[in-house]
């Protein structure tokens, strides 16, 4: 990986931070909106609790998804492993029979 696809994807990782934190903002303000018996400061702690709750869930959902890609990576990687030497298998079969009826016909030829 180059520097810059590094660069890039901090710069795309912190940008999906940022993302999930308004949405977690929000998601409290909305979740904290129908609770009008809560004091200001009750309000706030309720919208920081949620907030960061919603951003762990986030995360571990991140983990997750990340996991999940480098187990089907390996995966098809293996498969494709197996098809190669399938491929070349059957290429080499083929070289010999070739060989084989060359030989032959060459032998008979004579």
């Amino acid at each position: 990986m180059s520097i810059t696809d590094k660069f890039l994807n901090d710069i795309e990782g912190h940008l999906l931070l940022a993302a999930t934190r308004e949405e977690g903002r929000t998601a409290a303000e909305r979740f904290s909106a129908p609770l009008d018996w809560l004091t200001d400061a009750q309000r706030g702690e309720v919208e920081r609790r949620f907030e960061a709750e919603y951003l762990a869930l986030a995360r571990a959902s991140w983990q997750h998804t990340a996991e999940r890609a480098g187990r089907l990576r390996n995966e098809y990687e293996a498969t494709y492993r197996r098809l190669r030497h399938r491929l070349l298998a059957g290429w080499l079969l083929a070289c010999a029979l070739a060989f084989g009826v060359l030989v032959v016909c060459l032998a008979r030829a004579c």
